[in-house]
């Protein structure tokens, strides 16, 4: 099969790879589309450990399975393989798995791939009509979905009546402001310091958008929810400035982990806050549901490119010379 391979910070080679061999349990998928999620960037760049080259990135991802009991089905991958058995599996935070494994990381190879194996518990059904790359876009979207709904369950009071502040304007963070404005919330402030980037989150009409680096700063201990989609120094201090007393900070963003939490505030003023990884399988079904039904809007802010030019995708967000929050890699098949 083809495949695109990180290896070496800053390289990536198109080129022939061994097809994936399914064991049991597991279905061979046809991938149909990917997306370059921000952690595939991270291991482009050389900041990421635990995917060290050379490895096939790539975990956001839809198909056809070609092999296995559901030979046939168009599926969506929830990239996140547990063991089914722990104590967290079992009360549905198989999230917290502690023996998870996720594809695009060793030992597994991820989807920028023609071909993909995968537990067949891991993978949802799509319409027979769901665009295959918009079906892509589950997993970062039902990642902002789960901060959504933790951020509902500890601001305790409905998001229809919060004021959330969301800090980055990638793929997560359009997709935390859209989930929003669908479950009626109307009092949303994105921030975002590339220009393409406000320019196609202002495009969904979900929310106010500004400048972090030129523009006024969210006004201080106003925010019911902030939600941090970056992950760096900067936004946590941001956010540590914004929330109110009592309020919440969702923090899902892997950027780096280098300070920036006021923790003496969060103390004294009962703020709450979480980290917040991935999803959880409903999260994922739901997603599908709501990208297929229209509820988060047209999702025209994403871009599709051939998987042969992946290299390039990768150098153009690394370089921030598109305004797509999402670039979607797309097998070539004659």
């Amino acid at each position: 099969m083809k495949a695109l391979v990180y290896t070496s910070p800053m390289e990536l080679e198109y080129r022939d790879e061994p097809d994936p061999m399914p064991e049991a349990g597991e279905a061979l998928i046809r991938v149909e589309a990917s997306g370059i999620c921000g952690s595939d960037m991270h291991a482009y760049y050389g900041h990421d450990e635990r995917r060290p080259a050379p490895l096939i990135l790539g975990h956001e991802v839809s198909g056809e399975v070609v092999s296995g009991s559901r030979k046939g089905q168009r599926v969506v991958v929830n990239p996140l393989v547990t063991c089914g058995q722990c104590d967290d599996c079992l009360s549905g935070r198989a999230n917290l798995c502690r023996s998870r494994q996720i594809i695009s990381m060793q030992p597994r190879q991820g989807a920028f791939s023609e071909l993909l194996r995968m537990p067949e518990r891991n993978l949802v059904t799509l319409p027979d009509d769901m665009s295959y790359a918009h079906a892509a876009l589950t997993e970062p979207v039902a990642t902002a979905m789960h901060a959504v709904l933790e951020g509902e369950r500890l601001g305790r009071r409905p998001m229809a009546d919060s004021r959330v502040l969301v800090l980055g304007g990638g793929a997560i963070g359009i997709s935390v402001a859209l989930i929003l404005y669908s479950h009626g919330c109307r009092n949303i402030r994105l921030g975002e310091t590339n220009q393409l980037r406000r320019q196609t989150v202002e495009r969904t009409g979900s929310c106010e958008v500004y400048d972090p680096l030129n523009d006024p700063a969210p006004e201080a201990d106003s925010w019911d929810i902030v939600i941090d989609a970056v992950g760096g120094a900067a936004t946590r201090e941001a956010s540590s400035k914004a929330v109110k007393p009592g309020g919440v900070v969702v923090h899902i963003g892997l950027m780096d982990n280098n300070g920036g939490l006021d923790v003496r505030k969060f103390t004294l003023q009962e703020v709450t806050f979480i980290g917040c990884y991935t999803y959880t399988m409903v999260d994922v079904r739901a997603t599908v549901n709501a990208l297929y039904s229209g509820a988060l809007g047209s999702l025209d802010w994403i871009e599709q490119r051939p998987l042969s030019e992946g290299a390039a995708a990768f150098a153009d967000l690394a370089a921030g010379n598109t305004p797509a929050a999402k670039i979607v890699l797309i097998p070539n098949r004659t």
